[in-house]
């Protein structure tokens, strides 16, 4: 007789430190996706307001673009959707996408303006 298979255990809720380890390598995946116009990476752009990680492994991020008329505003929220939920330990993963507040260079670290000019 076959053995049965033995069901996926349930993942016990993450406590503070886990937390933030996840949401460390959420930040490292952010930084992985690039705005298609600017050689900059959508975190370091300041296009994430902010990364939600739940006890359950649940990941939501609320983010803008740089404005409404974005070429990339149908493709990039879905793609940081799907790479944000790839990443290693996030369960689940949803996008939120805001225009309040609007985006302005100030969101920018210096340093990333220095690189662009804008200083």
């Amino acid at each position: 007789m076959p053995k049965p298979i033995d069901p996926e255990p349930v993942p016990q809720p993450l406590n503070a430190i886990q937390k933030s380890i996840l949401e460390n390598d959420v930040l490292e995946t952010l930084r992985t996706i690039y705005d298609p116009e600017l050689p900059v990476n959508i975190y370091d752009l300041g296009l994430i307001y902010e990364v939600n990680v739940r006890d359950d492994r649940t990941v939501h991020v609320l983010m803008t673009l740089t404005s409404p008329a974005c070429p990339v505003a149908e493709s990039l929220p879905p793609e940081v959707e799907q790479k944000v939920r790839e990443t290693p330990g996030v369960a689940d993963a949803t996008v939120e996408l805001t225009w309040d507040p609007p985006f302005t260079i100030d969101r920018m670290p210096d340093h990333i303006k220095l690189e662009l000019g804008l200083f």
